[in-house]
């Protein structure tokens, strides 16, 4: 069973709606307590419900009229069901001493709103059954029924409304009282399948059968919800009416029952959800001083081994710890750098969840803040660049020499290979027998060779300054440096002077032949256009032509004869072309040159000029004739043609006329039937007659088709709370300076759908904003503090009040809870977690094994309890 004193203390109606009610349900028909069922009923819902009650204190009764009677038990059922201390009782024997006690329990009673009427305590001493069984309706009505408040619906009302909502899904339930309506038992197991479906299959239940419906729900109640069986299915089945009394006090248990059930759980959820709160908060801030304590140990030990500048003194060993730098680098710094952004990433996560949930801000041990780490890290990038500038500096150091040597080697071997073989190359005389263009060749190679030469200069100046370089650095060897660079440079003026020889043979070659290789470039720029022009003349001489036409065939026969008027010109240009080749002849005789092959800039030969000219003169007459004959075929085609169309003409006009006076006739109809038919007869005749134009028609129309005429002329035919925040932000920011002042704040404000217009109650809630977002009055509300405002608004959070509350409802409204309690109602993990960490309470009210949750909830919300488990809890609290 649920207490009911954590409602009573703040009751849900003001005195006068209280002692209004209490009147009405008083002023009960004391005569129909006469009834013997009811008064059976009455007797054993009362008496169930004050054991409920009872067994919290140890106790219990048998008979409700007889053990109330010395008012011990009374006032003892009075205390449990309120939660107040009432006088202490007298424990004497006499009969004034039970009147006393019963006095002080119908005081009490009294005292919350309760009139008694007509009930003494003489008549609960005398052990009246009637006036007990009403002080006890009185008191099941006070505090088990009246604050029942749904929807603005309140006691009996409520109680009846509650049960109407509870059940309005399941058939034959329709609850309109509290007697008729439950005496088939369906309406107590249809609230129960409601609140706990698991206990019971309410679709096996039948309507007619009210005894096991009634049996069924009171055992799964007395069984699993903890609510005593109350009545007998027997009682209320064999009455006509149950009493309504003992169904309304009946129906209450089930009430806070699950209402109490329901505050429990919520209860629950709400430390659970603190608790893990807690939990994931100690565990970021275990995860934070761990990460910082091992960055900062790391970063000690590697600045010292940065911050040696000990010099090697050799090449190998100064590359070793280059190389150590190296993988030092590559290997070692990255997972620190990564571990050093998670850190930060950790400690404004935690910072940001601690401020959300209304914790104080988390304060990281001495030495391990990230201002101290970011220094440490500062200097350790500050060891490291100094270490790597010391470490390039002593191997460039070291590797001078070496290089210069090195280089020196490289840069002779490179000049010595190149200068190989050309010597020889220079004083060969391969341009006396040379044509003009492999002259023009050995020019342009000697040209690349002269500019090749050019860009040694450059290496031998720099074989010579190293060399110089070494002997001013006293090299070992430097006499065998001397020697191979006076080697290279006398050998370098030798090569200057062959070429200046070679250069000035092959240009006067060149001027010897360039007048025989202009008369050939001039031949072959006549001869390929010439050649070209022949070849067209007897491709075209030889093509084949299609016309249709006789205007088409007169128009090749002009170009042909265009053609021809042509040819004595063609032929002067042919002469001109062999005579150019005659001349080269004749140089080369009279110079003893000796030319090697044809003509270089052509394939065509004087012959073949020749060879194509003979060709083109008899393809000619061919042409003519070809031409001539086609002539004659058009015009025999074009004669057809003429003939074709005349008769056409002719026969197309007669044939239309016979076909219109025929549909004349056959429209008009104009005389007997003999005399149309006589028209018809003499028309048939006529075109029989005119049948052999027709006739004549088709035959000059099938020679047409034989000759393959295909043109008929002469013939007559036609397209996802940040975002929004930053915007409505920068929208009403217009300077973007950062910061709102008050009156673009209450424009933003507005935007968002807050009320905060110019009035009386809009002013007073834009004032109790701007005293979050701006603390210290400065009239600007900066990015920050209006997301925080806007985050903690769109935020469920817990304060230290709400918890305390749950905690108490969890321990049955007492100011201690204990570990059997925790265990039973929270998780495992977390019941541990609050006993481990809740102080004893010391309270008057204390018993073994009682713990402080008041305090253990202020100090969720204080300053690092966790951290050092009981810590704050230290000393006793007050009560």
């Amino acid at each position: 069973m649920v207490d009911y004193h954590g409602a009573n203390n703040q009751s849900l109606y003001s005195a006068g709606e209280q002692q209004t009610y209490m009147e009405q349900e008083n002023d009960w028909d004391r005569d129909l307590l006469l009834d013997p069922a009811w008064e059976k009923q009455q007797r054993k819902t009362f008496t169930a419900w004050c054991n409920s009650h009872l067994r919290k204190a140890g106790t219990q009764i048998e008979n409700i009229e007889e053990d109330f009677r010395d008012g011990l038990k009374l006032m003892l059922l009075l205390e449990v069901i309120s939660g107040e201390r009432l006088p202490k009782p007298e424990r004497g024997k006499m009969r004034v001493h039970k009147i006393n006690n019963v006095n002080k329990a119908l005081d009490f009673i009294a005292s919350k709103g309760v009139k008694l009427v007509s009930i003494g305590a003489e008549e609960i001493v005398d052990g009246n059954a009637k006036m007990t069984l009403g002080m006890i309706w009185s008191i099941i009505l006070r505090f088990a029924i009246q604050d029942i408040s749904v929807e603005e619906t309140s006691a009996k009302e409520g109680l009846l409304l509650w049960c109407q909502r509870k059940t309005a899904p399941y058939k034959n339930v329709k609850i309109q009282n509290f007697h008729i309506s439950w005496k088939d038992g369906l309406a107590f197991n249809a609230l129960i399948h409601r609140h706990r479906p698991e206990l019971i299959d309410y679709d096996k239940l039948r309507k007619d059968d009210p005894v096991t419906n009634l049996n069924n729900a009171f055992e799964v109640a007395e069984r699993y919800l903890d609510i005593p069986k109350m009545l007998d299915a027997e009682d209320i089945v064999g009455t006509l009416r149950p009493d309504e009394k003992a169904i309304m006090t009946y129906v209450s248990c089930f009430y806070h029952a699950f209402s109490g059930a329901q505050k429990a759980e919520t209860a629950a959820n709400r430390i659970c959800k603190v608790l893990a709160v807690n939990q994931e908060n100690e565990h970021l801030m275990e995860d934070y001083e761990k990460l910082a304590s091992d960055l900062l140990e790391w970063i000690r030990r590697t600045i010292p081994w940065l911050e040696n500048r000990a010099p090697e003194k050799t090449m190998t060993e100064m590359q070793q710890k280059l190389e150590d730098f190296r993988d030092y680098r590559r290997v070692h710094k990255p997972p620190k750098v990564q571990e050093k952004c998670q850190l930060e990433i950790n400690f404004n996560t935690l910072q940001t969840k601690l401020r959300l949930s209304n914790r104080p801000a988390f304060m990281p041990s001495e030495g391990r803040m990230v201002s101290d780490i970011n220094g440490a890290w500062h200097k350790l990038e500050g060891a490291e660049k100094g270490y790597e500038e010391w470490l390039l500096n002593e191997i460039r150091r070291l590797e001078r020499l070496d290089h210069l040597a090195e280089k020196f080697r490289q840069k002779a071997a490179i000049h010595e290979s190149w200068t190989d073989g050309k010597e020889t190359m220079l004083t060969q005389k391969d341009y006396e027998t040379a044509t003009l263009s492999e002259i023009k060749a050995l020019l342009k190679k000697h040209e690349a060779f002269e500019s090749d030469l050019a860009a040694h200069q450059d290496r031998v100046e720099q074989i010579a300054a190293i060399a110089q370089e070494l002997n001013e650095l006293d090299y070992y060897d430097s006499p065998s440096v001397n020697a191979r660079c006076q080697k290279i440079c006398e050998q370098w003026d030798a090569l200057g002077s062959l070429t200046q020889n070679r250069r000035e043979s092959l240009e006067r070659t060149e001027k010897q032949l360039e007048s025989i290789d202009e008369l050939y470039l001039e031949y072959a720029k006549r001869a390929a256009p010439f050649n070209n022009w022949m070849e067209g003349a007897m491709e075209d001489l030889q093509d084949m032509f299609i016309v249709h036409n006789i205007e088409e065939i007169q128009g090749l026969i002009t170009a042909h004869d265009q053609f021809k008027s042509t040819l004595p010109e063609a032929n002067k240009e042919r002469e001109a072309i062999q005579a150019i080749q005659a001349e080269v002849q004749k140089i080369a005789q009279y110079n003893g040159i000796k030319l090697a092959g044809n003509n270089p800039y052509t394939t065509i030969t004087p012959q073949s000029i020749d060879k194509k000219w003979e060709k083109v003169q008899q393809l000619v007459p061919q042409r003519d004739q070809a031409l001539q004959e086609e002539l004659a075929r058009q015009q025999s085609n074009d004669h057809l043609r003429r003939q074709f169309a005349n008769q056409a003409n002719m026969i197309g006009p007669w044939i239309q006329n016979k076909m219109e006076e025929i549909g004349r006739i056959s429209i008009e109809m104009n005389g007997t039937l003999e005399d149309q038919l006589t028209h018809l007869r003499q028309y048939e005749q006529s075109i029989i007659e005119y049948k052999p134009n027709i006739d004549q028609l088709e035959g000059d129309h099938q020679l047409i088709q034989e000759v393959c005429i295909c043109q008929y002329t002469h013939t007559e035919t036609i397209q996802e709370q940040l975002h929004e925040y930053r915007t409505s932000f920068n929208h009403f920011d217009k300077d973007h300076s950062g910061v709102l002042q008050a009156e673009e704040f209450k424009a933003c404000l507005i935007s968002l759908g807050y009320d905060v217009e110019n009035n009386k109650q809009g002013d007073a809630e834009f004032a109790r904003i701007m005293g979050i977002v701006d603390p210290n009055n400065s009239g600007a509300v900066t990015f920050q503090a209006f997301i925080d405002f806007m985050s903690r608004e769109t935020t469920d959070t817990d304060t230290a009040d709400q918890v305390i509350a749950s905690f108490k409802i969890l321990a049955g409204d007492k100011n201690y809870i204990t570990a059997e309690e925790l265990r039973r109602e929270l998780p495992p993990d977390q019941a541990e977690y609050c006993i481990a960490r809740m102080a004893p309470y010391t309270g008057p009210d204390a018993v073994p094994g009682a713990l402080d949750y008041m305090s253990f909830s202020t100090a969720l919300y204080g300053e690092k309890p966790w951290m050092e488990p009981h810590l704050s809890f230290s000393q006793p609290s007050s009560p």
